[in-house]
């Protein structure tokens, strides 16, 4: 594809980028354990200090930015590549943050869903409501590796639901553009799964022999891995796929209609376009794609500006960030931070 740009290099590991209206993005930085602002010129600049092991990345309805932490890794760098390589000595548990967008404080909203600590959260999505549905991916080690899930939690800290548990290796997570499906995409075996959303937080469950509830869309086959997902405006599930190096677009149906490949032997997308993110290459590099010509592109009423490419959602009501709990009809379990003011919070 000859319509992709580097826009900065160097950076340590980049995820869950969010195209900003000023033209720049804010991203995570998990070896750095950062989130960090790229400006249109490549400069970088680091607005919070996280630890641990920031992974996804998205702005919430009070304007802030709410990160998915997988509570760290080990690294090494093989073939030029930087790459996880294992559980730091000093891993505690994951967590779900709030970073300020202006002053860059770091705010612990949720680190246990009930009785169970999180483990690996990686990646979330935000629904009309003002709540958001994050996977949580577990973690790997040398003999044995964590059983994930998918929870649903509100931004301020107060409610946390299990939605559907054990995942394998649950990965990139986005809604329909109507906001009534949920898709979730496996890693290792490099499956897409879809829940039917009943009410927020709440799904329908399949029954047997589905191992969590969800239901099968695509399974590719080969040696292929899923990462990051996004939907477009035409519901089409564009979900990045490690080792061959590319997006594959999935119709809702299941049909794998197109893979479109990144330049670059060993290019890796990390997390992309229609849901306000990039490309990344090697995961040192962000790259931004310029939006399909198909006829499955997003309208042009998103193209705002050519870093804030975001596809038809469900709309936020204007209340939403004023709306009480009690709105949200759905079984929570209080987690961590069920008083905002206690909420542990880093500067």
């Amino acid at each position: 594809m000859n319509d992709i740009r580097v826009v900065a290099s160097g950076l340590r590991f980049p995820e869950g980028p969010v195209a900003m209206r000023d033209g720049s993005v804010v991203l995570v930085e998990i070896e750095r354990q950062t989130v960090s602002r790229v400006a249109p010129d490549g400069t970088v600049t680091v607005m919070a200090h996280t630890g641990g092991g920031p992974n996804g990345l998205a702005v919430g309805p009070d304007g802030a930015f709410y990160v998915c932490n997988n509570g760290g890794f080990l690294w090494r760098t093989e073939m030029n590549m930087l790459r996880p390589a294992g559980v730091p000595s000093d891993y505690v548990g994951g967590r779900i943050e709030r970073v300020d967008a202006t002053t860059g404080a770091v705010s612990v909203l949720y680190d246990h869903c009930g009785p169970h600590g999180l483990l690996g959260p990686n990646d979330l999505v935000f629904d009309a409501q003002g709540g958001f549905y994050f996977t949580d991916l577990g973690k790997a080690r040398a003999r044995d590796r964590d059983w994930g899930g998918v929870y649903y939690a509100l931004a301020d800290g107060s409610r946390i639901v299990e939605v559907a548990h054990p995942i394998l290796t649950p990965n990139g997570i986005g809604l329909s553009p109507d906001g009534r499906v949920l898709y979730v995409a496996e890693t290792e075996t490099a499956r897409l799964w879809a829940f039917d959303i009943v009410a927020p937080g709440v799904v329908r469950k399949a029954p047997f022999p589905s191992p969590h509830g969800g239901r099968i869309v695509a399974g590719l086959g080969g040696f292929q891995r899923f990462d990051s997902l996004a939907v477009d405006a035409a519901g089409n599930v564009c979900v990045a796929t490690l080792v061959n190096g590319s997006v594959s677009v999935i119709a809702p149906g299941g049909k794998l209609l197109r893979q479109v490949a990144m330049p670059g032997g060993r290019c890796r997308p990390s997390g992309f376009g229609m849901r306000a993110r990039s490309h990344g290459c090697a995961r040192q590099e962000l790259r931004w794609m310029r939006p399909s010509r198909s006829r499955n592109r997003a309208s042009r009423s998103t193209h705002r500006h050519p870093m804030s490419f975001r596809p038809h959602r469900a709309r936020q009501p204007a209340s939403v960030r004023d709306r009480s709990r009690s709105d949200v009809s759905s079984p929570f379990i209080t987690g961590r931070g069920s008083d905002p003011s206690t909420a542990r919070t880093n500067q």
